[in-house]
Order: C-alpha cells, then sequence, then structure tokens
C-alpha cells in the first residue's frame, strides 16, 4: 500500500540568493548525521494541504495559514511513498522551532525508554546547501522546487 506524506518548504530571498528551510530529525539514530529534511509527515483521512500545515506545526511550532501555500507537486519517492509539497516565501525564526517528541527504548532491548523531538533542530540552507544535506529521497522535491523559482 502506497503511503501518502504531505509537507511545507518555506523559503525565502536573502540579497539574490534563495535559502530553504530544512529540519534535522531527532533520536539516536540520527544523532552525529548531517542529513536533512523538508518538514512533513504522513496522513490518511484529511486532506494533503490540511496535513502539511499539521505537521509543520507539530515539527516546527510555526503555525502556517493554509492560504499562503502554493502547491509544487505529488512525487513518489520511493516505491512506498507520495510526498505532496507545497511551498512559501516567509520567514522563520529557527532559533524558536519547537518539536513534538516520540518515545523509544534505545538501546535496543535495554528497557530504557526515552523521549526524543522527532525534529531536533531547524537551519536555513543556499539552494546548493541543501542540495547535499537533504535526503537522497527528496532531492526530486528539490529539483522541482529549483524548476518552479526558475
Amino acid at each position: 500500500m502506497l503511503k501518502r506524506s504531505a509537507g511545507i518548504l518555506p523559503y525565502k530571498y536573502i540579497d539574490q540568493d534563495v535559502y530553504i528551510y530544512l529540519e534535522h530529525p531527532g533520536g539516536p539514530f540520527w544523532e552525529g548525521k548531517d542529513e536533512w529534511s523538508i518538514c512533513k509527515g504522513e496522513y490518511t483521512k484529511e486532506k494533503a494541504i490540511d496535513a502539511a500545515v499539521r505537521e509543520f506545526y507539530e515539527e516546527s511550532g510555526t503555525k502556517i495559514d493554509k492560504d499562503k501555500l502554493t502547491y509544487l507537486t505529488s512525487y513518489k519517492i520511493n516505491k512506498r511513498k507520495i510526498v505532496t509539497l507545497y511551498i512559501t516565501n516567509m520567514d522563520i525564526d529557527v532559533s524558536k522551532m519547537t518539536s513534538n517528541t516520540f518515545t523509544r527504548e534505545y538501546p535496543k532491548d535495554s528497557g530504557i525508554i526515552n523521549e526524543y523531538p522527532e525534529m531536533d533542530e531547524a537551519k536555513w540552507f543556499s539552494l546548493s546547501d541543501a542540495k547535499m544535506k537533504i535526503f537522497p529521497s527528496q532531492k526530486s522535491l528539490l529539483r522541482k522546487f529549483e524548476e518552479y523559482i526558475k
């Protein structure tokens, strides 16, 4: 069964350069890894745009009005998932980022349950830096964005 995710890619211009907002996943698996993600999450019954707004708020602490969003693409990023992506030209103060949390037993089979933020950091990246930092499965979404801004 194909899973569906929806997300928001904020962007802004500094001088003539475009910057995009990405987040770093939390938890022990991602600790020390320099891979970043578009803020997105899975949904089932709600509309994609509503899921994108909800997920962005849950993972960043920032509310975005869906009237400020532009649909960019729905793109199959692998055999099991399609991502619907919206974009918005806005500035977000990354120092105020807050994320929901999840619990996980770590180390595995240790009986120790810890709580981790779903996303532990947010940053603005130039488009060229973002291409190097973003999850490989999301590079196609960046290409779609790059086509859009040209």
